[in-house]
């Protein structure tokens, strides 16, 4: 397929280090002010192993991507890659998925944002965390400030972001040196957490926002059709990313619970409650200034990660309308910038609604949505991979992940468990809403002329397992352990639950694989060349 050169093209302008920078930017964002805190709650001295776990997942899905990232090199590559190996209901689904997660990661650092904030000015929120009328007015203003910065340029986008990552990784560091200077091992001998045991660790990956840290690795991924050397700079970016952030994230918690006074321990993990967790930590201790150093890194970090994701949203939206699944306007690339500016303009409309239902508007409900549907999106990459070495074995691969066949599965089941982990609430919310949307499928399928009736039938035919498996997910969700009801009312009692689930996923992964369209629909229209 020939590329509309009306719309214009990305321009590469982005280095490794760049990528590297805005995984990084990502991975470093507002879930370092909480996850040590509530990861300690969760597993109480056994939090570490958590951020572990949910490393080696994210790794092992990171790798995936890398290889596909690097043989396409396409901007939205998690939403497009489905589409190309199993058709237009996959793709479309990953693509409804993606517009989710991404839009309510930037309402999620704009609370962040606003709610540190209010130590300084008690007028921008209530008592029980949500926004007054003029704390809403500082998260929208937030959301203009990061429109604007991505409107102009993605060079000048790249720039202050590797700027502002720098400065906001300084702060942690700091943390951890100052805490380890009041450590006292004996706290981890404390039990007391909630729900403590191989539960509470593996409740910890999803519930305290550790996978959501992590999500920041897919960003070099969706910045592949502007990276100027795409066949490394992509897979060092997500290695580098993942490995320097699961340094600091476990130092971060090593020292969080070495330096926890001894006496605030009385009641165990679970009774341990910080509103501004490293801040008061801080003050508990006696160091003023490195309370007040938290409180304006609060501010920056999420910030930071705010204006990385608004831009991967757009880029999510663009690959989405790419695929034919959205509005034609959305894959409009301005031929003077290089950027998707139609899916610029969605993106400040999804990220501002995302904040006016009532039970959006705290931290806490958001990061549990984003990060099982972020989870519901990475499941579909090793299937694809796998798809594209048996269908299309003669494709380039300059990045070939070796040990696929125990990788991709390896990264399925991981996925498949950061969605089980986070419990009934939440997935109960989103699938349902997930199947529901296939009703906006048909209805585009219907008005695109190139959609026949058969081609719906061979796409679903191929994608039925994606709908399957997202049943199966309500159905483990329900009889497991982290389901409705008191453990009395569960049907598989952990950590057995945990076991069946990730057993059984794997039925559907090979299901997904052998689903795959026999002739890839593969097409790289909207990229520059690199020569």
């Amino acid at each position: 397929m020939a590329a509309d050169q009306s719309n214009g093209k990305f321009k590469r302008r982005l280095s490794t280090l760049d990528l590297t920078f805005l995984g990084l930017g990502s991975i470093i964002g507002s879930g370092w002010l909480y996850a040590a805190a509530t990861g300690a709650q969760y597993a109480g001295p056994y939090a570490w192993i958590s951020w572990l776990i949910g490393a080696v997942i994210i790794m092992f899905i990171g790798l995936v991507y890398a290889e596909l990232g690097a043989a396409i090199p396409v901007a939205g590559g998690f939403v497009r890659y489905p589409d190309f190996t199993h058709g237009s209901i996959v793709g479309f689904l990953i693509g409804f998925i993606s517009m989710l997660a991404y839009s309510a990661v930037i309402s999620i650092e704009s609370q962040a944002v606003r709610g540190y904030l209010e130590y300084w000015f008690d007028a921008l929120g209530h008592k029980d965390g949500t926004p007054t009328f003029a704390g809403f007015a500082v998260q929208i203003g937030l959301i203009l400030l990061f429109f604007f910065l991505n409107y102009w340029s993605v060079a000048l986008f790249g720039k202050i972001n590797t700027f502002l990552t720098v400065f906001k990784f300084v702060v942690p560091s700091i943390i951890i040196i100052v805490l380890f200077m009041h450590f006292d091992a004996s706290n981890f001998a404390v039990s007391g957490a909630q729900p403590g045991g191989a539960k509470g660790i593996f409740a910890a990956v999803t519930g305290a926002g550790i996978v959501f840290a992590f999500n920041g690795f897919r960003q070099p991924i969706e910045f592949a059709g502007e990276a100027k050397r795409p066949e490394k700079s992509i897979p060092f970016a997500i290695i580098y990313a993942v490995l320097i952030g699961l340094l600091v994230y476990m130092l971060l918690q090593i020292a969080y619970i070495g330096a926890v006074p001894s006496n605030m321990l009385d009641k165990g993990w679970s009774g341990l409650h910080f509103d501004s967790p490293w801040a008061d930590l801080a003050s508990a201790l006696g160091i003023v200034w490195l309370a007040n150093l938290v409180l304006v890194d609060a501010v920056i970090s999420p910030s930071a990660t705010g204006n990385i994701y608004f831009s991967a949203t757009a880029r999510s939206l663009f690959a989405w309308a790419k695929n034919g699944y959205f509005f034609k306007i959305f894959q409009k690339i301005d031929k003077k910038s290089g950027l998707p500016r139609a899916a610029l303009w969605l993106t400040l409309a999804l990220a501002i609604i995302w904040m006016l239902p009532y039970r959006f508007q705290a931290w806490a409900d958001l990061v549990d949505a984003s990060t099982s549907l972020k989870a519901l999106t990475f499941v579909v990459g090793p299937v694809s991979l796998m798809s594209l070495r048996h269908k299309v074995p003669e494709l380039k691969r300059p990045f070939l992940l070796k040990a696929a066949n125990i990788v991709t599965p390896l990264a399925f089941v991981g996925a498949t468990l950061v969605i089980y982990w986070s419990k009934w609430k939440v997935v109960s919310f989103i699938i349902p809403i997930i199947i529901l949307s296939l009703i906006l499928y048909f209805i585009f399928a219907y008005r695109e002329a190139s959609y026949s009736k058969e081609r719906v039938r061979l796409h679903l035919k191929s994608g039925c397992w994606l709908i399957i498996y997202y049943l199966f997910l309500l159905a483990m969700s329900f009889v497991g352990s982290y389901g409705p009801g008191t453990r009395a009312d569960h049907l598989i009692h952990a950590p057995w639950d945990t076991l069946v689930t990730g057993v059984l996923s794997l039925i559907f992964y090979y299901w997904g694989v052998h689903s795959a369209l026999d002739d890839p629909e593969i097409k790289m229209d909207d990229v520059e060349s690199t020569h």
